[in-house]
């Protein structure tokens, strides 16, 4: 198996159209456009990716940013082993070799001063200097770079440079509409109808709390472990206990305006 094949996504990963989406980042694509996805988290971002690289037929590289991460994690380090030193490419530079999309989920976790080394990845230039190798990777023909954050939940310490911003295209994501998330909430789980439209109700009542108690609103994703316990034969409102309440506050009232919503429809 070579370096690619490892990457690509084998079975057709569930993705319900909201927009235009699909087609846009299909011509972003075209272009190699880097493109940056922003919407809170949990509503779909990351399934939309998987999606595109199956039906686009490319390998799929995702790096989670975290805070701790160094351009050193992202473009490779030396290593040592019973031979002596070997380089060993990060997953930024497997992907620039080998045309992958390389994807670098909620990138704001990363620090400025990682992130600042996809830029030459983004531009006319399209390479990856290795300094600390001495080489210069010019990206495949296939590479795009795909970031995604979540502008709602950023403070200013935590924002993506203008320098860094204006060398995407963005598409935003938002949760869908009720009825379209109630049908990708009963697909992904096997519930009934009844039942998906019930916890998206409830999802509608925490979302309005966001910024009144609550700094992120219940995701499609809580929905979907929720709905996975219900099919599993846990009684709903434990279930919704369990994955739309205790895991997004620990105030008291809070989660008792919650636990209060999840008994209007359990």
């Amino acid at each position: 198996m070579n370096d690619a094949e490892q990457y690509r996504i084998k079975e057709e990963p569930y993705y319900r159209s909201l927009s235009d989406e699909v087609a846009l980042y299909e011509a972003a694509y075209a272009a190699r456009m880097p493109v940056m996805l922003k919407g809170p988290t949990g509503c779909g971002k990351t399934r939309f990716v998987e999606y595109i690289a199956w039906k686009l037929h490319k390998p799929l590289i995702t790096i989670a940013c975290h805070e701790d991460m160094t351009a050193s994690d992202l473009v490779g380090r030396f290593l040592l082993d019973a031979n002596g030193t070997r380089w060993q490419d990060g997953p930024l530079t497997v992907a620039a070799r080998v045309g992958a999309i390389c994807y670098l989920d909620e990138v704001v976790e990363a620090r400025q001063d990682t992130t600042v080394v996809i830029h030459p990845l983004t531009d006319h230039r399209r390479n990856l200097p290795l300094e600390k190798k001495g080489e210069l990777v010019t990206a495949h023909s296939d590479f795009q770079l795909v970031i995604s954050y979540n502008p709602g939940y950023q403070s200013l310490m935590k924002d993506l440079k203008q320098s860094t911003k204006q060398r995407f295209g963005a598409l935003d994501f938002d949760y869908p509409a009720s009825e379209v998330e109630a049908e990708i909430v009963a697909h992904e789980t096997g519930v009934d109808m009844t039942v998906a439209e019930k916890l998206v109700a409830i999802a509608h009542r925490g979302r309005n709390l966001k910024g009144h108690g609550l700094d992120e609103g219940i995701s499609t994703r809580l929905l979907v472990y929720a709905g996975n316990l219900i099919a599993k034969g846990i009684e709903p409102k434990a279930a919704c206990h369990m994955t739309l309440v205790r895991p997004l506050t620990d105030d008291p009232d809070m989660r008792d305006t919650l636990y209060a919503a999840v008994g209007t429809y359990f």
